[in-house]
């Protein structure tokens, strides 16, 4: 039996599926990278423009993290809706300052450069207060950042107060986008109302962040 339950083991992780047996671990275990309720990761990167930007430097503004990769079909639903770029110009309009954050490594799905970056902002139609290019993983490891959109908001005095998914429906079908909850921006709309945050945690979906091995 024990012999059994090694072999189970080793093929789902083999096979990536460890993530979808969370009866196998304690949750402790399961709980890796930031916690809601306790300080954000403090981080400093280079935005496509080669500035550099630190999360502290925001202190006192709510601050919006979203890991990216262009190419992938659910980010691609979003943007493709317009919906991504609809949430950050109604919340940046609104003071709020948003990331969107580029962990992929070079020659990997979603990697680009500054000019390549700035393109992107440019023909979508995008919004983000900065994108940062974070090619080492550093910021996306810190974060615990899985996948492409992944979705993080962080107070004024720097506390976690969301993580995860970015609504409940996890496809890339573009017309989920009408039925879908988005969490963002209902937690965002608590925030500015001074309400805590009903949901502050949900499943992240997507593509995998595509970190350098």
């Amino acid at each position: 039996m024990a012999m059994t339950r090694r072999i189970f083991l080793g093929s789902a992780i083999a096979t990536g599926l460890i993530g979808w047996l969370p009866g196998l671990f304690s949750r402790e275990a399961m709980a890796a990278g930031p916690q809601v309720g306790k300080p954000a990761p403090l981080f400093t990167g280079t935005d496509a423009d080669g500035r550099s930007v630190r999360l502290e430097d925001y202190k006192g503004r709510i601050v919006v993290l979203e890991w990216t990769n262009h190419d992938c079909p659910f980010v691609m639903k979003h943007y493709g809706g317009q919906a991504m770029q609809a949430l950050q110009k109604k919340w940046t309009e609104a003071g709020i300052v948003w990331l969107s954050i580029v962990s992929s490594a070079p020659g990997e799905q979603g990697a680009v450069d500054g000019q390549a970056a700035n393109r992107l902002t440019q023909t979508r139609g995008a919004a983000p207060t900065a994108v940062i290019l974070d090619p080492a993983g550093t910021i996306g490891r810190a974060y615990d950042a899985k996948t492409t959109p992944h979705m993080f908001i962080v107070s004024a005095e720097g506390t976690l107060l969301y993580q995860g998914g970015i609504d409940d429906k996890p496809s890339a079908n573009l017309d989920d986008l009408k039925t879908a909850k988005n969490y963002v921006d209902a937690a965002l709309t608590e925030i500015a109302a001074g309400k805590p945050v009903s949901v502050r945690t949900s499943r992240p979906y997507g593509c995998t962040v595509k970190y350098s091995s």
